[in-house]
This record gives C-alpha cells, structure tokens and sequence, in this order.
C-alpha cells in the first residue's frame, strides 16, 4: 500500500495563520525598535554635545552655550545647527532663571573655567520613563542618570 505525500489542510491552515500572527505583529515590534534607537541616539547626541561644550569653552576661553527650544522641540550647541528631537520623546529643563527666554529656551553655559551656570535637561519617553542629563555648576561636569516613571 502506497501513501500519498502532501500536507493536509488542517496543516496548511495552521502554518497561514502563524505566518498572519507574525506579519502582524512585525510593524508594533518595528514601531518600539525605531523608537528605542531614537531616544538611544538622541541621549548621546545631547550627552556628546553638552561635554564637548565643556571642553570647547576651556580650549578657546569663552562662553560657549547649549541651548534647548522646548516650543520648537530643538536642542544643540548656541550658533551651531540644532537638531530636532523626534515626536515620541519629550524634553524638560531646569535651568537658571536668567538663562530662560520667553520664547521656550532654556541655556546652560559653560564657562571657560571649567565651571557652567548648571541645570539638567530631561529625555522623556510615552512612559514617564528616560534620562536626565545634569550640569554641575562648580566643575561643569555632565553626568547621566536614569528616570523611571
């Protein structure tokens, strides 16, 4: 007696809908990926930018200003191209009062002693979840820390 070789239909539906299941899923799990690597990116884009501020204001002997736009979602280096800061994140800044504008920015300046008039800038995920980047006042300093929700 011969058996016949194939798959039954049973079979065939099973195998459909676990490729359906993962076909739909694939743009979530996409969708959190591209996020993740934004707000990734963006904390190092910050964090590289605030110290090399630092170490720029003690190589030339000047000022030299970081600056966030939280009306317009910006953040970067005074005088140099800002960069945007994606839609899921949001930004918060503790600054010194005479380092605000009315027009939603928020200054921290790094001075050629070493020193900075300090503050922290805070990335925020859709969760409450993200990192607060603080400026020491005396050394200048940049540090990172975590926040959770």
């Amino acid at each position: 007696m011969q058996r016949e070789r194939g798959f039954t239909l049973i079979e065939l539906l099973v195998v459909f809908g676990i490729m359906a299941l993962l076909i739909g899923l694939a743009p979530v799990a996409f969708d959190r990926m591209r996020d993740s690597a934004q707000y990734r990116d963006t904390v190092r884009t910050m964090l590289s930018q605030m110290r090399g501020a630092r170490y720029r204001a003690m190589a030339e002997g000047r000022e030299i200003r970081f600056s966030v736009n939280l009306n317009q979602r910006t953040y970067g280096v005074y005088g140099g191209l800002p960069c945007a800061l994606p839609e899921a994140l949001q930004m918060r800044a503790t600054v010194a009062g005479i380092e605000l504008t009315g027009q939603g920015e928020a200054s921290i300046r790094f001075l050629p002693s070493g020193g900075a008039t300090g503050g922290s800038i805070e990335v925020l995920r859709t969760s409450g979840a993200g990192t607060r980047l603080r400026v020491d006042w005396l050394s200048g300093r940049v540090t990172q820390e975590a926040l959770t929700p």
